[in-house]
């Protein structure tokens, strides 16, 4: 009787092929990933936005006032709240 495989095997060759393919395929993937990582246009690190000195703070709040956008009530509340104690 023929035997297809010549009468070596059963499942092993076919699990170590498997197995064999699944490892290149990683090894593939982590070799592109560590290309594009490495070689990628690097973006610029992330700076906070500048600190709103006091001065500045309380000069954009006195010119909000000026304008009408914000009442005498607000306007105290966010002068004291900016440390200025005093509304004035």
């Amino acid at each position: 009787m023929h035997h297809w495989n010549n009468g070596s095997g059963g499942w092993g060759p076919w699990l170590g092929m498997a197995i064999m393919m699944a490892v290149f395929a990683v090894a593939i993937a982590w070799v592109i990933v560590t290309l594009v990582r490495h070689t990628g246009p690097s973006s610029p690190k992330a700076e906070p936005p500048p600190a709103v000195q006091p001065s500045a703070a309380s000069a954009i709040l006195d010119e909000r006032f000026a304008r009408g956008e914000i009442d005498a009530e607000e306007y105290t509340h966010r002068r004291a709240l900016l440390g200025g104690g005093n509304a004035g």
